[in-house]
């Protein structure tokens, strides 16, 4: 080792015997869990819909015959199993923990799923949320799994890092809405993808219009849209444009999101299946 060693491997071309490899903080999942492809649903805020893209990703690849599964890493504000109608509570023995199934078949680990009551709040600091959602992947059983989605809660802190860092993650899908804000703040998530050398696989930009029911004309409420600019920006593609229906919002809180039926995110859904191959 050279005396001006600045002990910064990375940057450094030595091949001394005190070089070091980069510390990988990644997990190893659940000795009975298979799971082939990890895709992160993110938001730099709250409140665009993240989990209803999360969910319905799920659905649509359900639909097209792949095993499926969610892991709930939103603790604090856990919403899928609501989306889905879950009241069946996660069981476990020795061996690890086990998901609850939706009524299509949807692998489904949330910590609403383990509190007695729905509505208990969880008053935890960050590192224990975070070691939760670690344990969601190395603790339970989920078998053989084609795509595991991970709803992360909103923001770039605590969880998300642990999600980055200690899960495979394949691809991450960006949820949004049209407010000029929003655009700031999904750069800060783009930004954090681009650190982790994670690829942002597009954007969708929930509530991004409404459909005239007279002449379907597209009326933008929130004004005009910034996301294909944003995309252009970083070299992504603008997966969809979800607009607000209320039919969608009736069926996500009313447990049935598996009859939600539109096209808004095919086109992502084939860019999984291409992931995939």
């Amino acid at each position: 080792m050279s005396e001006s060693c600045s002990h910064n491997c990375e940057s450094c071309g030595s091949n001394c015997a005190s070089r070091e490899k980069p510390q990988s903080f990644l997990e190893k999942p659940h000795e009975k869990s298979h799971i082939k492809k990890v895709i992160a649903v993110a938001s730099g805020k709250g409140g665009v819909g993240k989990s209803f893209v999360t969910s319905y990703l799920a659905v649509l690849m359900n639909r097209l015959g792949y095993n499926v599964g969610i892991l709930d890493a939103d603790i604090t504000g856990p919403s899928i199993p609501c989306a889905f109608g879950l009241t069946e509570k996660a069981g476990g023995d020795d061996t690890g923990i086990y998901p609850v199934a939706t009524g299509k078949g949807i692998k489904v680990m949330s910590l609403n799923l383990l509190l007695e009551n729905d509505s208990d709040p969880v008053v935890w600091r960050g590192p224990v949320i975070a070691g939760a959602v670690k344990q969601f992947w190395t603790d339970v059983i989920w078998g053989d799994i084609d795509y595991l989605f991970v709803d992360m809660p909103p923001g770039t802190g605590d969880v998300p890092l642990t999600v980055f860092q200690s899960l495979p993650v394949d691809g991450i899908v960006i949820a949004t809405s049209p407010q000029e804000l929003v655009g700031m703040i999904v750069e800060k998530a783009m930004k954090m993808a681009n650190m982790m050398n994670i690829p942002v696989l597009g954007l969708v930009e929930n509530m991004s219009y409404v459909s005239c029911p007279d002449c379907g004309k597209k009326i933008e409420v929130f004004g005009k849209s910034h996301i294909d600019e944003i995309a252009q920006k970083y070299g992504v593609k603008t997966a969809a444009r979800v607009p607000i229906d209320p039919s969608i919002a009736s069926k996500a809180d009313g447990g049935q999101i598996e009859t939600v039926d539109g096209t808004w995110l095919d086109g992502l859904a084939e860019m999984l299946k291409e992931l995939s191959k």
